[in-house]
Order: structure tokens, then sequence, then C-alpha cells
């Protein structure tokens, strides 16, 4: 008699790599435009308190000094909180985070709201620049979920444009408001304003699908073409102490502080400079003022999307997004430490627009170059570290400029030591991006490879072994 023969045990499927992202422009484009509207929001909301200095200075008695400290509140708690939603944007997803931001926008608008006083002033700066804080790095993070590493050229440049588009909308229209209806009507637009954007964010501003890191698979079709957004590394974390000390982040870090000098010192002076010291009107002082943040537009638009195509042709990170770098912030320290003294109305204003809008493109070129040695999985904390260092300067330049100005002999005395200062500072930090930033070499010794690889709708194998069995180096 013949036993029946037990039946094998069942074959456990093979473990299959992870299946490539698949690139939805239309969906990653939507996406783009949103976070440029809650760019644009957020530096409408950071510059309405120095279109306003002058009536709100007047209506309340108080001094340089007094108007520099509450401007410097903004930036109390902007570096600290960036920092930490930086690491909480590990575990936490970018719709909520920026759903929560701009919702908390809306409430910082409202003490001013309720009393015109320096009391409320500052409580309404802390908690917006607390909620801001972590806006341009965690937005930037969102954004680089939907696209892959060679395409982020212009979707970055159009994130930072935001804040062009938000002085260069916001000016004309925040001033129309104070003029035409008080200072307290701008603060509620914005706020209601915020609100809009936070419900339609909430249904549509789902995560993307470049925003893992993948472990390695079999070396087999499936595993050849996973994410080429990543850059490969033996393990999916690193130090972060290798992360951040390295020449590039810290390069990166010292070109957006000094590019974030004199963005503070735009936001909250220049304003009143151009009212006070060049004698021109409210609307005039802002037309000037969307002038120079269409100069930055137009330098946002043009040098990111070239950049992206000298990657494509083999052109080393460090040249093609890092001597940019720190190019734009010693040109524009050259211009801030001139302009004060040249005679003739054009040339002040060219050295003018250069010195307040020429940095603009290191804002979304210092994100490229620190993501280039950074896995993905820890982008979000690294760039939340790098947003709260670089921004730094919003906590001094203007406190520091108010206390130039009560010091001085003369108001135009103290803008010139304010001026000079500034472009010391930025000089200083142009240099050191400009010596620093290697994305290739920091990327080597952190065993990360910078890649320039194609979108992923196409089927090609830009990483496929070669004839004699290797792969080719990366870019």
């Amino acid at each position: 008699m013949v036993e029946p023969s037990t039946p094998a045990p069942p074959r456990e499927p093979a473990a299959t790599a992870p299946p490539r992202p698949v690139f939805d422009r239309r969906r990653a484009w939507l996406i783009t435009a949103l976070i440029v509207a809650f760019m644009l929001i957020n530096y409408a909301d950071k510059s309405v308190l120095g279109l306003a200095a002058v009536p709100i200075m007047d209506e309340l008695g108080i001094s340089n000094s007094t108007y520099g400290m509450i401007s410097s509140s903004f930036a109390l708690l902007f570096s600290l909180s960036g920092l930490i939603v930086g690491f909480v944007s590990a575990r936490v997803s970018s719709r909520v985070l920026l759903f929560t931001m701009a919702v908390v926008w809306a409430v910082a608008q409202l003490p001013v709201l309720v009393v015109a006083s320096v009391p409320a002033l500052v409580a309404g700066r802390v908690l917006l620049g607390a909620a801001e804080g972590p806006a341009a790095s965690m937005s930037m993070h969102a954004l680089y979920k939907w696209f892959p590493a060679n395409l982020r050229g212009l979707p970055s440049a159009l994130q930072i444009s935001g804040a062009a588009l938000g002085t260069l909308f916001a000016a004309p229209v925040v001033t129309w408001l104070i003029t035409g209806f008080g200072c307290r009507s701008a603060f509620l637009v914005l706020a209601v304003t915020s609100v809009v954007w936070s419900l339609v964010w909430w249904r549509v501003g789902h995560d993307g699908p470049y925003g893992e890191d993948r472990a390695p698979g079999a070396d087999d079709d499936a595993s050849r073409d996973r994410d080429r957004d990543r850059a490969p590394a033996p393990r999916k974390r690193l130090p972060y102490r290798h992360l951040l000390l390295n020449g590039t982040v810290l390069g990166s870090v010292a070109g957006a502080f000094g590019a974030s000098w004199a963005l503070a010192l735009s936001h909250a002076w220049l304003p009143v400079y151009l009212r006070t010291q060049l004698d021109l009107t409210p609307g005039a002082a802002a037309g000037l003022i969307s002038a120079i943040s269409g100069f930055s537009l137009v330098l946002l638009l043009s040098v990111p999307p070239l950049v992206d195509r000298l990657r494509r042709r083999g052109r080393s990170a460090r040249w093609s997004t890092g001597a940019p770098q720190g190019i734009a912030v010693v040109l524009a320290a050259v211009a801030m430490a001139t302009f004060p003294f040249v005679d003739g109305t054009v040339p002040h204003l060219v050295l003018l627009a250069l010195a307040f809008g020429g940095h603009a493109i290191v804002f979304p070129l210092h994100y490229m170059t620190a993501s280039a040695v950074v896995p993905p999985l820890q982008r979000g904390a690294v760039f939340g570290v790098v947003a709260a260092t670089g921004t730094l300067p919003g906590l001094v330049a203007p406190y520091l400029t108010g206390r130039l100005l009560d010091s001085a002999d003369s108001a135009g005395a103290g803008y010139t030591h304010a001026f000079l200062l500034s472009a010391a500072v930025m000089l200083v930090c142009g240099f050191l991006a400009l010596v620093a930033i290697r994305p290739e070499r920091d990327a080597r010794r952190l065993g990360l490879a910078v890649r320039a690889d194609g979108p992923r709708t196409n089927a090609s194998r830009a990483d496929a072994p070669q004839a004699d069995g290797s792969k080719p180096l990366a870019q």
C-alpha cells in the first residue's frame, strides 16, 4: 500500500524590491502651485509690519530701537521651531505640517486686531515667527517629494519665487489696505487668506513618492529600477554630526546666513528707509519694493533652470550650484556697501536693487547643495537645521539696525553704519560659501553619490550595468 505523499509546504514568495516612483507631472505641478501660494502668503505676513512701520511708530510713539525690537521678536522662536519641526518631519507628513503652519499664521494676526500695542505686536510676531520658521524648509521638503533630483531646479526656483511674489504683490496691496482702511485691515485680510489656503491644502496636499529612502534589493531589473531620486548609500541613516559638519552643508548655511541678513534688513527697514531718507510716498516706496522683488523673481526663474541644464550636461554641483551662491552674496554685499555713497538716482536705485534683490538665488540653490549630501530620509531634518541657522539674522539685524539709528548723530549716518556692517557680514558669508561648498567631494566622504538621472517617466536605464558589468560613475 502506497502512503499518500505529504504535500510540500508552499514556497514563500521571493522578496521583491519596491517599485520605482512614477513621476506624476500634473499632480507635481499642482502641488508646486499650492506651495508657491503658501510662500507668497508667508512673505506677505513677514512684510506687513515693515510696510506699516511708519504709521505704527507714529500711532504708538515708539523709537527706532523699540520698533527694531518688535521686528526682531519675529525671529525669537523662528530658528528654534525650524530646527524642531525639521526633525519632526521624519515622522509627520508634510500635509499635516504645512496645514498646521498656515492655521497658526491666521491665529498670529489676531492680537493686533484686538488691541494695537507693543505687547500685542510682540506676541503676534513671536507666534508668527514660530509658525513660519519651518515654512521654507518644510515646503521645499514637501516639493522634493514630487520631483526627481534632476528636475528640482525650476520647482525650487518657483517655491522661493513665492517670496518675491509675496513682496511684489503684497507691497502695493497691503499699502493700499493700510492707507485706505487702516493697519488692522491688512492683518485681517492676511489671516483670512491663510485660512482659505489651509483648507485647500488639506484637501489636495498629499505627500509625493520621492520622500522615502528605499533599502537595497536584489541585483535584478526591479532593484535597478528603484527610486532614482535617492543617492544610494550603504545604510539608510548617517550620523547627523557627519551630515551637518561637512563643508557643503556649512557653506550652504553661510550662504543662507548672508542672504538672510539682507532679507531681514529689507523686511524691517527698507520701507522705512525709502520713506524717511529718500522722501518717497507710501505708494512710491511700495512700487520700488515691488520692482526689487520683480528683479529677484527674474533671477529666480532664470538661474535655477540653467543650473538644471548644467547638471544634466555633467557639470559639477560645486560650480553649477555652489559657486553661484557665494558670488550672489558677494555681489550683493559690494552693492550694500556702495549705494549709500553713490550720487544720482538711477545708480542709487540699481545698487539698491542688487543689494536687496541680488541674493535671491541663494535660497533655492542652498537647498539643492545641501540635499546632495543628505539621504532623503534625513533631508527634512537637515533642511530644518540649515534653515534654523541660516535665518538667525532675523533675530539680530532689525534690532541692531534700530540701535545704530538711535545712537548715530543722524538717521542718515545710522543707516550708513548699518549698511556697511551688513555688507561686511555678507562678504564673509559669501566667500565661505564659495570656498566650502563641494557636494561631490563631501558625498564621496559620506558614502553617497551625487546623481543627475533623467525623469522617471521614461524607461531609461542610466544606472544600468555597462558591457563590462560595471556601473557608470555618478556625475
